[in-house]
């Protein structure tokens, strides 16, 4: 009777220690679980559109600025966002529109007449471009929409800054640059470089 009644208190505390052995299992497997995040990332990448290039990037001006917009308010505390804005503005011919009248040869010279320089594009840096404040905003979809709103600034500041300091009179003095020793050694005349 003794050796029965220990034998069912041993199989008791073995069944009481494999019982909370699991549980102190359990427990750090469910810690574990809500600690761990997993990222999952679902790409679905299609072509919509494919466009023969032909432009020829001349000039490109790389512009860091800093802009700030703020939505006064009778009552409310004014909303504020405040951002720097790192990024390019690109100028460029498109030699797509050049046709083979626009090249006119005689005994001593060539000369060549090219699309007008245009802005290729106003492109911001997402990686640099920091939003360093954003105060008095109540909800967050407002939050964003100002965001993207000071986003779109930045580009056309950028834009017209460039077209302030001249990137397409910059563009064309690059083009003459650039095409008239090229068609010089090619032709072995004189090339004169004009602008349509």
């Amino acid at each position: 009777m003794f050796n029965s009644s220990r034998s069912r208190f041993s199989l008791t505390l073995f069944f009481a220690l494999v019982i909370t052995g699991f549980l102190i299992f359990l427990f750090f497997y469910i810690k574990h679980e809500f600690n761990t995040t997993r990222t999952e990332i679902t790409e679905d990448a299609m072509v919509s559109k494919i466009v023969n290039m032909g432009k020829l990037e001349l000039v490109k001006y790389a512009m860091k600025d800093v802009v700030e917009k703020k939505e006064l308010h009778m009552i409310l505390p004014d909303s504020r966002v405040l951002f720097v804005a790192v990024g390019e503005v690109t100028a460029c011919i498109d030699l797509t529109k050049a046709r083979k009248d626009d090249i006119v040869q005689t005994k001593d010279t060539v000369t060549v007449s090219l699309p007008q320089p245009e802005i290729c594009y106003v492109k911001l840096d997402h990686q640099k471009s920091r939003v360093y404040d954003v105060s008095g905003v109540w909800f967050a979809d407002k939050s964003k929409t100002m965001v993207e709103d000071v986003y779109k600034i930045a580009e056309k500041k950028m834009l017209a800054t460039a077209t302030e300091m001249n990137l397409l009179g910059k563009a064309r003095e690059n083009a003459g640059t650039i095409f008239k020793p090229f068609l010089e050694n090619v032709s072995g005349k004189a090339v004169v470089i004009r602008f349509k």
